[in-house]
């Protein structure tokens, strides 16, 4: 049985793989939510209606950064770089230029 998130046959990657691979969906998938709530909370004309879509939105907010934490953890390059980046002030390209300068 293939999944969408599996450009390679499951069985032959190992278990972290398709770990990391889920992650990366679960991210995906959760961004996706974000921008979704954004776009009804931008119409929604009832107030408590508003207020519910707006707390759903921040479950998904905080359900992608556990997902993006994860990662990150499994990925220490990825945290260095995003150690420039995020968090901080500043032009956010010349952070991102330092981080992967960093990297390297």
């Amino acid at each position: 049985m293939g999944f969408d998130q599996y450009h390679e046959p499951p069985e032959e990657l190992s278990q972290k793989v398709r770990t990391f691979a889920r992650m990366i969906t679960s991210l995906i998938e959760e961004a996706e939510a974000i921008g979704w709530y954004e776009q009804r909370i931008s119409v929604e004309k009832d107030a408590q209606a508003r207020a519910i879509m707006k707390n759903a939105q921040a479950e998904e907010f905080k359900h992608f950064g556990m997902d993006l934490e994860f990662l990150l953890r499994q990925k220490k390059d990825w945290r260095a770089e995003l150690k420039e980046i995020l968090f901080t002030t500043g032009d956010i390209v010349k952070r991102g230029e330092a981080g992967e300068k960093k990297v390297d």
